[in-house]
């Protein structure tokens, strides 16, 4: 049997976090490194990229930033050639790339009826098309030449098990994404490798940039009825932190999953088992 410190150990492998400059994916990315990875940050935003991996660097680990648009097939495209220059490999891609905006949600001044379908198609492209399938092409064509594999995770939702109102667009979007990390687990091991593992997290509620206006009241900070529905749903009565992210991120880029494809792990302080009585 392997020790736990080797089944969960990183080093010598290169992980590339899309969306690597927001709140969550820094988080992730600054785990993995603790764990040994080569962490290369890939963000719309270089500076925010580069000023999470100067804070992995500072730690100690090994980071570096890169621009990538997942909107560009020719960014991204730019992106792997430069991560390949700098780490010679690409052992694990998470797909972090996603989000919510205003223009897509129902509310008392916006019905269904009124969300224009441009605002429901650039929600789908940004969790969907652009967020995952085009980066695990791109991505994933280099990693296919690993002997020893390699991993893409990707970063579902609460909102694929069960949708919730007013968020059509991403709920949608955040359903394909799930469907899609399990047909592309079964088809990356059936043509390529059984060694290429695809999984997908799905956290539960945690309070971003994109989803504030939704939970909490922009003058006071306090709950909005949402918000307190939501905490009242969670079992364990609090939103999530991006750290509690750490943990699922390293078991599944890691050989203690080894045989883990094909599926979306909730971290949800309880929510999706709690039926309200």
């Amino acid at each position: 049997m392997h020790s736990p410190s080797k089944l969960f150990d990183l080093s010598r492998k290169t992980v590339v976090v899309t969306g690597g400059g927001g709140v969550l994916g820094a988080a992730i990315a600054r785990g993995l490194a603790v764990a040994g990875a080569g962490i290369a940050i890939a963000d719309l935003l270089p500076d925010a990229a580069e000023s999470v991996a100067k804070t992995i660097r500072d730690s100690g680990g090994a980071a570096k930033g890169y621009k990538l648009d997942v909107f560009e097939r020719k960014s991204i495209e730019s992106c792997r050639e430069a991560v390949l220059q700098d780490f010679s490999r690409i052992d694990v891609l998470f797909n972090c790339v996603g989000g919510n905006m205003k223009a897509a949600t129902t509310s008392p001044e916006q019905t269904f009826f009124d969300i224009s379908g441009e605002a429901i198609e650039k929600v789908m492209n940004l969790n969907l098309l652009g967020g995952v399938i085009i980066p695990s092409q791109v991505f994933g064509k280099a990693m296919v030449q690993n002997k020893d594999g390699g991993v893409i995770i990707n970063i579902s939702s609460m909102n694929a098990m069960r949708p919730l109102t007013r968020i059509p667009g991403y709920s949608a979007a955040k359903a394909a994404v799930s469907n899609f990390t399990q047909w592309l687990a079964v088809h990356l091991a059936q043509e390529y490798s059984p060694k290429l593992r695809v999984n997908a997290i799905a956290p539960g509620f945690f309070l971003t940039e994109q989803n504030r206006y939704l939970l909490t009241d922009k003058g006071s900070g306090e709950l909005t009825p949402r918000g307190k529905t939501i905490i009242g749903h969670t079992p364990m009565g609090r939103f999530g932190e991006p750290d509690d992210l750490i943990g699922v991120s390293i078991w599944l880029a890691s050989d203690a999953a080894r045989f883990v494809t094909g599926v979306v792990v909730p971290v949800d302080g309880g929510f999706s088992a709690f039926a309200g009585v």
